[in-house]
Parts: structure tokens; C-alpha cells; sequence
């Protein structure tokens, strides 16, 4: 059991039937009236934000959360495969658990997947990935002024906005949090 008044970005309570994840809190002592803890929380099995207020003397259940690393096989259409290095056990998620967590995953890479009681929820890929560029357009010599960027399509299918300088062959470093281009490879 952990107390309102100890929260702390990320850590996972069960309330109301449902697992949420603290995003941000704040401890409010306004000049009259009692103390309280207003947080954020996102709901961690369907991904809705929604802000509530505490008082610092209430107390929930900490949720346990399982992240174990495992490496994406191979995606059939409908199914995501995922194997555990160490114990070869296989599992195979749908789109809805995925969502756009391997957007920027090649396959045989390795992944974070999460879960709760043994109900996978999330996927977390790596927070940076390198991948080549398989299409971009040439850029234009003179067009740098502005600090001027172009679409390129990565090898995952992925779109990614690049500099000008970056051409169709390079491998790229990009974050996954963001999709952003971060440097060449």
C-alpha cells in the first residue's frame, strides 16, 4: 500500500478496478483548508489520461508490474511473435496490445513487454534504434537556410522527417519516443 501523500512519477497504483500510472502530482497547501496531492494518471490497459485530486492520508495498492525482455520474431498479419531468450517460450500479441510501440522495430530486436497478472498490456521498444534509409528525395543544394527538413521512409516503413543532407542508403540513429532523427550512423 503506498499513501497519496507518497506518490512519485511512475510508480503504478490499482484503483477503481483499473491499473493507472502516475504521470505527474503535485502537493497543494492552499492558505485555507486541508492539504491534498493532485496527479495525473494515465490508465495503463486503455491508455486514457485522467487528473484526480487526494488527500495525502489515503492509501492504494501498489500494482506489480512485468517488464521482461524479449525479442520480435516475426509479425503473420494478424500476430505479433515474441520470444523469451532465456526460457524460448513464444507468445504472440495482437495489434490492440502493440499499438505503434514497433514502428520503429526491425525484427530479432529486442523489446520490453509488460504486463499484469500475466495480461500483456504494452510493448516498450528500445529508446533508440539505427535503421537505413530506404527512400528519401535528393535535397536541394542552396535550401539550408531554414534549417529545412525532408520525409524519409526507413527500412521498418516508417516515416521519419530528416536534414536535407541525409540520402537513401544511410543508417540513421532515431528516438523512439519521439520519431525523431537524432544523427547518422
Amino acid at each position: 500500500m503506498i499513501l497519496a501523500g507518497d506518490f512519485r512519477n511512475g510508480i503504478t497504483i490499482e484503483m477503481d478496478g483499473s491499473i493507472y500510472q502516475i504521470i505527474e502530482f503535485q502537493h497543494v497547501k492552499p492558505g485555507k483548508g486541508a492539504a491534498f496531492v493532485r496527479t495525473k494518471l494515465k490508465n495503463i490497459i486503455n491508455g486514457g489520461v485522467v487528473e484526480k485530486s487526494f488527500r495525502p492520508t489515503e492509501k492504494f495498492p501498489t500494482a506489480r508490474i512485468d517488464r521482461v525482455e524479449m525479442q520480435y520474431l516475426y509479425n503473420d498479419g494478424d500476430l505479433y511473435y515474441f520470444m523469451n531468450t532465456e526460457t524460448y517460450d513464444q507468445i504472440g500479441l495482437n495489434q490492440d496490445a502493440i499499438g505503434d510501440a514497433l514502428k520503429f522495430v526491425k525484427e530479432n530486436e529486442m523489446v520490453k513487454v509488460c504486463s499484469h497478472n500475466g495480461n500483456v498490456f504494452a510493448v516498450e521498444p528500445p529508446l533508440f534504434v539505427e535503421l537505413e534509409v530506404t527512400e528519401t528525395e535528393p535535397g536541394l543544394k542552396g535550401d539550408t537556410a531554414t534549417g529545412a527538413s525532408k520525409p524519409a521512409t526507413v527500412e521498418t516503413g516508417a516515416v521519419v522527417y530528416v536534414p536535407l543532407f541525409v540520402n537513401t542508403g544511410d543508417k540513421l540513429k532515431i528516438d523512439t519516443r519521439t520519431g525523431e532523427y537524432l544523427s547518422r550512423v
